[in-house]
């Protein structure tokens, strides 16, 4: 089979190197019960099977020597304990999400482990981490407090800036699956993982009302239920 670009070509190359190991052994590998049974028309089968190692082993050579010396040290080498230590690259999967560590943390850690519960648990994880983005948003604005608890249980205008902190509930998270989701979502954000959906909002509603404030503020992205959007000044 012909490949026609030199990626295609040292993958080929690779291929048949491990061809001609695995054929050598193969010859090395003998069943016991034709231990005295000998493929050669002379009586030095071991010399035979050297000289087909010899040959092999040439044709090994050869063909490593075609590899490009990048892609030769890669392969001897492997990846680098960098590599394989290095956090994989946010990308809003429930796979990646998985391989976080154990989350745990401080108040911080939970008040906002509490909001994205309460605020997003039914949304996608984009959605629970647009609502993470917002909290986080607002903690760096001079417009509101420097905490996320202090962000998240803010209170004024006759009400609280996030609804569950005062519909008399009891601020339970009885859902074991989507507490736990919460809980890496707000580490990862905690962590410093890039706000990449919101482009900077500070607020968002349901697509069942429109607030006032909806009119004013510049719309910066709709994700699921809920549109956000960036109050003017939030960002110094």
């Amino acid at each position: 089979m012909e490949c026609d670009n030199k990626s295609g070509q040292h993958v080929m190359i690779l291929e048949r190197v491990t061809l001609c190991t695995g054929f050598l052994l193969a010859g090395l590998t003998v069943n016991p019960s034709l231990a005295d049974v000998s493929v050669s028309d002379k009586n030095a089968p071991l010399g035979s099977i050297a000289g087909e190692m010899t040959a092999l082993l040439g044709i090994e050579k050869q063909l490593l020597k075609r590899l490009p010396n990048p892609t030769l040290s890669a392969t001897a080498l492997g990846p680098k304990a960098e590599d394989l230590t290095r956090p994989k690259p946010l990308d809003y999967t429930e796979v990646w999400l998985a391989s976080q560590p154990v989350p745990q943390g401080d108040a911080s850690w939970q008040c906002l482990t509490e909001a994205i519960y309460f605020e997003a648990r039914g949304e996608s994880l984009k959605g629970q981490f647009a609502v993470a983005e917002v909290i986080l948003n607002r903690v760096d604005s001079p417009l509101y407090p420097g905490s996320v608890c202090g962000v998240v249980k803010q209170r004024g205008g006759g009400g609280c800036q996030f609804s569950y902190v005062c519909d008399g509930r009891a601020d339970r998270m009885r859902e074991n699956e989507a507490s736990d989701r919460a809980a890496r979502i707000a580490r990862a954000m905690l962590d410093g993982e890039p706000r990449l959906l919101t482009e900077g909002a500070t607020h968002f509603h349901t697509l069942s009302v429109n607030p006032g404030w909806s009119k004013r503020f510049a719309k910066t992205a709709a994700i699921g239920a809920h549109v956000f959007y960036r109050q003017p000044g939030a960002n110094g």
